[in-house]
């Protein structure tokens, strides 16, 4: 695989023309990317001889870890406000639409799309790549405005909305795009958009109760535990969640056993499952839960 030191650099020469783009994205983004392709590196040698997309390429690895770091820098647009509002509506368009963002400073929006297209083993997966994107960036707006409204929402209705803003689509789209995994056809399989849904609230549940201490503190709402809280003052609510968890876990280890979806998707979700502990070990600037101020935030 591409070394750390080449990734990381290239990532952030890309990077340098998005206004707001900091080294912890591009950090972040490899770190990541390489855990997930180290997981199905066996998996992509043997379908290489269908596809012929090597798992070592390095072009296709790089677009892979650009697509993760622009997924964090997206959300600390919205979280953190790195961009003014009437920007980050033109990078939304930008990146849903695949075309160039009509306001300087974001080059890089239409430089990766571009990759992308012209990386695409099937169109299809580039298609649904843009609508995966919009759903992201209206997940990512929904949700803070939702929980600082008048009316919050109840809890089922928090959990529809902000799976999507966990990205897990998005990443497994690229992933199709670039190595042909053939997702765009599994889509149309019911089981699998439930593994989509259940893989993505695993992911979701995590990071709320991960980051509920730092999101009290800070006085963000956004966030399950918070809400339940808020809601049901008296609620075991990290017991509740745990709980959650266990379930949707059973949940998805049933669908993939009955189902046998093909390689690498057995191992790509059990690496998903297990992502965010990863993160929460080894990103202590951005994932470390410290109230009182020992890391930045919780994650998006």
């Amino acid at each position: 695989m591409i070394p750390t030191e080449s990734a990381l650099q290239q990532v952030l020469e890309w990077g340098r023309s998005l206004t707001g783009f900091a080294d912890e994205h591009a950090v972040e983004a490899v770190r990541g990317g390489q855990y997930i392709l180290q997981c199905i590196q066996p998996s992509l040698h043997d379908i290489s001889a269908r596809t012929g997309r090597d798992p070592q390429d390095e072009k296709l690895i790089v677009a892979f870890y650009r697509e993760l770091a622009l997924l964090f820098w997206l959300d600390d647009c919205n979280d953190l406000g790195l961009i003014a509002p009437e920007q980050l509506a033109a990078v939304e368009q930008a990146l849903g639409q695949g075309v160039p963002c009509a306001v300087p400073g974001f080059e890089g929006c239409a430089v990766l799309r571009a990759s992308l297209a012209a990386l695409a083993y099937d169109r299809r997966d580039y298609t649904e790549l843009l609508n995966d994107t919009r759903c992201y960036c209206a997940a990512l707006r929904a949700g803070p405005a939702q929980a600082a409204g008048a009316e919050r929402w109840s809890y089922a209705e928090y959990l529809h909305n902000s799976i999507d803003s966990i990205a897990y689509a998005n990443v497994f789209c690229c992933l199709s795009l670039l190595w042909g995994l053939d997702m765009a056809t599994l889509r149309a399989r019911p089981a699998f958009r439930q593994v989509l849904r259940l893989i993505s609230t695993i992911g979701r549940l995590q990071n709320d109760l991960h980051g509920c201490a730092k999101d009290r503190a800070a006085g963000e709402a956004d966030n399950a535990a918070i809400l339940l809280l808020q809601r049901y003052p008296a609620m075991p609510v990290e017991d509740f969640l745990n709980d959650e968890l266990v379930g949707h876990a059973r949940m998805l280890h049933r669908v993939m056993v009955k189902e046998r979806f093909p390689a690498p998707w057995g191992p790509l979700i059990e690496a998903m499952a297990v992502i965010r502990a990863k993160y929460y070990q080894t990103s202590i600037s951005r994932y470390g839960n410290d109230a009182a101020g020992g890391g930045q935030r919780a994650p998006a």
